[in-house]
């Protein structure tokens, strides 16, 4: 997986609307957008950008290396298979709603190719003043030397904000995506940053529901990672019959709770923000 200003990136479904939004979003950023794919499509321009009926002829006209997906959900497990043939590295899946059993078969399939997904029904990515792929609004982040690792994309841009303003830059920001099955997860997250030079802090935020903020934790006291972490859980305040507001936020008996997540951070060693405003502070004392 590259992440870095090497990225040329394939939009897929670029002459959609939100493909088209974003593109240019994206092009205002300085991402390098080589190509776009809508099939039958083949031969116009969005912003300058050539589109191609397949990702196939993409690459093999531009040499794209990386894909971002903003087509429909029924249509998204077949741009993610093509994206994978095609040995695109990561594939940012924006698209929400994709059925399940779809989700699972493509990240299978990209797992056996070894390519990272990033999604589906997330963000994206953004490295400040280099690059974004995905949804990311550029204007909330600068560059700087904490990575943000979120299963929340407003929560992820607040934060950004919050440090922004007090000084304190970011390295890269990764949306894992808010389905109860996702490509990158934190774990695989924190593996790369293990070894990504710029960054020196990381702040996890996570979620009531499921047991990724655990699994986490584990893998941070099993590896002894070497770099300061930061937690926080969004849904403190949420009735105990409630979930959040996506799929991936479901509490089984005994995990998944704001407390069982907080115990296990803390076990782990990172420090605990009890509110999004609290992050820089805390910050500003361990960097």
């Amino acid at each position: 997986m590259i992440l870095n200003s090497d990225l040329r990136v394939v939009v897929q479904g670029i002459t959609g609307k939100q493909g088209q939004f974003h593109t240019e979003q994206m092009l205002k950023y300085g991402t390098k957008i080589v190509a776009g794919v809508t099939p039958g499509k083949s031969g116009e321009k969005i912003f300058g950008v050539p589109v191609f009926d397949s990702v196939t002829d993409a690459v093999d006209n531009t040499g794209a290396n990386c894909s971002v997906i903003f087509v429909p959900p029924r249509f998204a497990y077949s741009a993610g298979i093509e994206a994978i043939k095609s040995q695109l590295n990561p594939v940012v899946v924006i698209t929400e709603g994709i059925p399940v059993n779809d989700t699972i078969k493509m990240i299978k399939f990209a797992e056996y190719n070894q390519t990272t997904i990033i999604g589906p029904n997330g963000p994206g990515f953004i490295i400040p003043g280099i690059t974004k792929l995905g949804i990311i609004p550029g204007n909330y982040f600068k560059k700087g030397h904490t990575a943000i690792i979120s299963r929340s994309g407003t929560l992820t841009y607040e934060i950004a904000w919050n440090m922004s303003m007090n000084g304190l830059g970011q390295s890269i920001a990764i949306g894992l995506g808010g389905d109860p099955i996702t490509g990158i997860n934190f774990i695989d997250s924190l593996k790369f940053i293990e070894n990504h030079e710029p960054t020196h802090s990381v702040v996890i935020l996570g979620e009531i529901g499921g047991e990724e903020e655990e699994k986490l934790s584990d893998y941070i006291i099993k590896t002894n990672f070497s770099k300061p972490v930061v937690g926080f859980i969004g849904g403190s305040s949420a009735p105990p019959e409630k979930q959040m507001g996506h799929a991936g936020a479901i509490i089984s008996e005994g995990s998944g709770t704001y407390e069982s997540k907080i115990k296990a951070l803390k076990k782990a060693g990172a420090k605990i923000a009890i509110r999004p405003i609290e992050i820089p502070q805390i910050l500003n004392k361990i960097v």
